[in-house]
């Protein structure tokens, strides 16, 4: 899951990155509010985590303007103002949740996952395709009674592809399931991890749509 996180405070920024990012999410990090608005046009985000008091653009003249140009990511604004009026000012203008300062991170990651869930239409945690599982909140993936041993990225692959049963996703919408911006990306990385992944699956869960993308499909 990629996530845009637009915290202006060093510290919290790093604490919420580095927390996130062992957690499995791919985390961009930015500070100010026209980096944000950039960030948006440039990439496509699972969840946007917005501080209210960045500089520049303020996190609420963001979330307008996303609002007024239909963008749907789930906005989850995290900010020390508690005030029930800018609880409201927030939802009011496309909000999906609000999270006040200090938060547990525990529960800042369960609301991630919670609006990511509505966000496709589930509500149960739990990714499943006939035999296939996939648990995001454990990170742990099941054929069967089979636990598939995966290592991270091939989890975050199964993962994208299980979040949108028979829909084709590009290489280049994978790739951006499993890097971040400072990553090193070989050309062919994306498909060497596929590659990996449907060994493991040994069943053809994985089919190639040539020249367009992957796509995950029951078997059975």
């Amino acid at each position: 899951m990629r996530l845009l996180l637009a915290e202006d405070d060093a510290m919290l920024g790093s604490g919420m990155e580095k927390a996130l990012s062992r957690a499995g999410f791919i985390v961009d990090w930015v500070k100010q509010g026209s980096h944000a608005r950039t960030a948006v046009t440039d990439q496509t985000y699972d969840v946007i985590l917005l501080d209210l008091g960045l500089p520049g653009t303020s996190g609420l003249e963001l979330l307008k303007a996303w609002r007024q140009q239909q963008l749907t990511t789930p906005v989850l604004i995290v900010t020390a103002r508690d005030a029930v009026q800018d609880r409201v000012a927030g939802l009011n203008l496309g909000a999906d949740d609000y999270l006040s300062k200090p938060f547990d991170l525990d529960e800042l990651m369960a609301r991630i996952h919670a609006l990511a869930r509505r966000h496709s239409g589930r509500s149960q945690p739990l990714l499943q395709l006939g035999r296939l599982k996939v648990d995001p909140l454990q990170h742990r993936a099941h054929l069967g009674e089979r636990d598939l041993a995966l290592s991270p990225r091939e989890f975050k692959l199964l993962q994208a592809l299980m979040d949108k049963p028979g829909a084709v996703l590009s290489i280049d919408q994978l790739e951006n399931r499993l890097y971040g911006w400072e990553d090193e990306v070989a050309s062919n990385a994306v498909e060497v991890h596929l590659h990996h992944l449907r060994r493991k699956l040994v069943e053809p869960w994985i089919r190639n749509v040539r020249g367009v993308g992957y796509k995950v499909v029951n078997p059975d």
